[in-house]
This record gives structure tokens, C-alpha cells and sequence, in this order.
């Protein structure tokens, strides 16, 4: 990416519009996790669960959190209250999209009908299953992300990570989940792999993670794709992404430890 993109991308974001800002719930305004440079970390934002390997510095984790929650924003924007299939998968369009815009060079944005043995779905288990295809050769990626569910699974229902992912991956009968692992590309950049499903069911959705569906009574889509960045376009969107963000982030993000 030239600097000519670069300072694309910046406008790009700065031209963005964004939902209202949510009440402060997480924590102080304004502040940023505090990542542990010496092992591997995760985060629930909004929707997504996002996974870092150790070779990923805690200033590029932190960009990583704020890009994907700018792209929810604004897909949240344009579609404030998804009811069918067609306006979840559209929701993960515009989400996709404005990883690109920023950077991200993706791949693969289709979704596919999810077709997996049995009568019933589970998503956690859907997740496992994608990632061992998704992330072959990525032993340690495939650890971190059953170890950020298995964090997940423990936790209580209450608890302001599960509070914080039920509202935003939830919309009266529709739902989507995604899971997110970040890890060094090994030519300089950064990898982000990402399992997303989509769905619809017959009645109102009250939990997606660690819920049995009926498979007979779900519209299921799902999606796995990797986008890749370089550092140095990373830090050059940082702060007008950061600053775009900044009012959401403590409404939208919240720390794990895996």
C-alpha cells in the first residue's frame, strides 16, 4: 500500500459515519486494553471474539480491536436491526468492506450454507470445527482459539463479556457470531483469520455461543477467510481509526484472559 493509499484510507475513515455513542459500560473512557506482549490474549468487540498470538505487539493488538470494531460500527450503521438472512449476510458485506478500505486485503468473502453431520448446531462446537479446516498448519492458532472458548464457556452469565458479545451478536430472531485469530504472517505483515456464521431461526434468539439450535429450524450461513496487513499500514490509519472509535471502545470491548 503506497502512502497515496494510505492517506485514502485515513479519509476514508474520517468521512465515516457512526452510530450514537452507547453509555459508557466497561470502564474508563477512552482507554485502551492493556495487552501482555508475553503471551496470547483475546478480546470480545461487539460480535467478535478476537484472538492474538504472542508474536503480536500489544499497540498492533489494540489497532487490530480498533479496526474491527470501526468496521461493526459502520456496519451496525447500515444495518441497525437485521431480521432475515439477507440483511445479516449484507451486515457482514459492509463489515468486510470497510476492512478493506482500512487496508485488509481480504479473501473469499462468501457465505456458504453450513452442513454439518446431525440434527442440531452448536456454535462453539461449529467454530472448532471450522478452524481445525481454516487454520491447518497454525497449531498454535488452533490452541488459542479453544482456549478463548473455553475462557468464554467459564465465565458467568452475567458477566460484562457475555453481556457485552449477547447485545451485539443478537437481533430479535437473527444472530451472527465471529471468531477472530491474529498472528504473524511470516513475511513481515499479519494474518487475520476469521470464522463468521449467520443465522435465522423461527423464534427469538437469546444466546448464540454455548446454545443447542435445532439444525430443521435454523437458515444457517457461514464464512472462513483470512485478510492480511503490514505494519506499517496498520500504524498509518492508528490514529484516525483510534480517534474515530474512542467514544465506543469501553461500550464494545472487553479483555479476556485465555
Amino acid at each position: 500500500m503506497s502512502n497515496a493509499d494510505v492517506e485514502k484510507a485515513r479519509a476514508f475513515v474520517k468521512s465515516l459515519a457512526l452510530p450514537a455513542s452507547p453509555p459508557v459500560m466497561l470502564g474508563a473512557a477512552g482507554s485502551e486494553l492493556e495487552f501482555d506482549a508475553a503471551r496470547q490474549d483475546a478480546a470480545v468487540v461487539g460480535s467478535d471474539v478476537v484472538a492474538f498470538v504472542k508474536e503480536v505487539t500489544p499497540e498492533q493488538r489494540n489497532d487490530v480491536v480498533n479496526a474491527t470494531l470501526l468496521a461493526q460500527l459502520v456496519a451496525n450503521k447500515a444495518h441497525p436491526d437485521p431480521k432475515a438472512m439477507p440483511q445479516v449476510l449484507a451486515w457482514f458485506d459492509t463489515y468486510f468492506e470497510t476492512l478493506s478500505q482500512i487496508g485488509f486485503a481480504t479473501q473469499d468473502l462468501g457465505f456458504a450454507e453450513y452442513t454439518a453431520g446431525g440434527d442440531t448446531f452448536e456454535a462453539h462446537q461449529a467454530i472448532l470445527e471450522v478452524a481445525a479446516t481454516l487454520l491447518v498448519g497454525s497449531p498454535g492458532a488452533i490452541v488459542i482459539v479453544k482456549k478463548t472458548l473455553e475462557a468464554l464457556q467459564k465465565m458467568d452469565a452475567d458477566s460484562p463479556w457475555i453481556t457485552l458479545f449477547h447485545r451485539e451478536s443478537q437481533s430479535a430472531n437473527t444472530a451472527r457470531v465471529q471468531m477472530s485469530v491474529v498472528e504473524d504472517d511470516q513475511n513481515g505483515g499479519f494474518l487475520l483469520s476469521t470464522i463468521a456464521f449467520g443465522l435465522e431461526a423461527e423464534k427469538k434468539v437469546t444466546q448464540v455461543l454455548f446454545f443447542r439450535f435445532q439444525k430443521n429450524r435454523l437458515k444457517l450461513r457461514h464464512h472462513m477467510g483470512k485478510a492480511t496487513i503490514s505494519p506499517d499500514v496498520l500504524a498509518g490509519v492508528r490514529d484516525q481509526v483510534r480517534q474515530k472509535v474512542v467514544a465506543f471502545s469501553t461500550s464494545f470491548v472487553a479483555g479476556l484472559e485465555v
